[in-house]
């Protein structure tokens, strides 16, 4: 079956940088037209980070424009998130999503497919 798994997530101090990435077993990332990056801190609602469509266009929220980066390896069935220069409020729960249709979403009920998440704390 299908399934995304994020990894590294961790703690960092404020300035740092980190880099997640997203694997789709059972399928390629190819086969999605359109991948983003969620985030979920504890008593708020998820939010979109950034997403991406088959031909490599972005969208970011204002909050990470600037600062993160999200990319795809079609040879590797990976997708990336950059996380450059992070603050505080960015620690949250990061999750890796995907859906069949194009559109750079960032609302999460424009996606389908999810993975379990890594934690990312800033202090």
């Amino acid at each position: 079956h299908v399934q995304l798994v994020e990894s590294g997530g961790g703690s960092v101090q404020a300035g740092g940088s980190l880099r997640l990435s997203c694997a789709a077993s059972g399928y390629t990332v190819n086969n999605y037209s359109s991948m983003a990056w969620f985030r979920q801190a504890p008593g708020k609602e998820r939010e979109g980070v950034a997403s991406i469509i088959s031909n490599s266009s972005t969208n970011y929220a204002d909050s990470v424009k600037g600062r993160f980066s999200i990319s795809k390896d079609n040879a590797k069935i990976t997708l990336y998130l950059q996380m450059n220069s992070l603050k505080p409020e960015d620690t949250a729960m990061y999750y890796c999503a995907a859906r069949y249709n194009t559109g750079l979403f960032l609302s999460s009920r424009y996606y389908g497919v999810w993975g379990q998440g890594t934690q990312v704390t800033v202090s």
